[in-house]
């Protein structure tokens, strides 16, 4: 059974960063082909795509968060981070991580506030 599961967000001042994590469990065989990605959700809203890096691929940004976010993976411990730079207050949100290869697999998600 895969499990997902992301940490590292919290409170953060704006201009501030965070590191978030994805850890997957159960997925030894085919992480490293699967294409990785990181959602996003606020309250009430549609979950959005922030960013996905499919196997090989170059790494596509939303246009809200090019240049400030950056999305990695490590194939051998796999785990996918997601960096975040120069944080605004609307990217406040319940982030989550994603894996697909070919069905989908979310993880419980996790807050990320910038505020002052």
């Amino acid at each position: 059974q895969v499990q997902v599961v992301e940490s590292g967000g919290g409170l953060v001042q704006p201009g501030g960063s965070l590191r978030l994590s994805c850890v997957a469990s159960g997925a030894e065989r085919w992480f490293d082909v699967a294409t990785v990605a990181w959602y996003r959700q606020a309250p009430g809203m549609e979950r959005e795509l922030v960013t996905r890096l499919d196997d090989g691929g170059p790494a596509r940004y939303d246009v809200s968060v090019k240049g400030r976010f950056t999305i990695s993976r490590d194939n051998i411990k796999n785990t996918v981070h997601l960096l975040m730079n120069r944080l605004e207050p609307e990217d406040t949100d319940i982030y989550y991580c994603n894996l697909q290869c070919p069905d989908h697999y979310w993880g419980q998600g996790t807050q990320v506030t910038v505020s002052s």
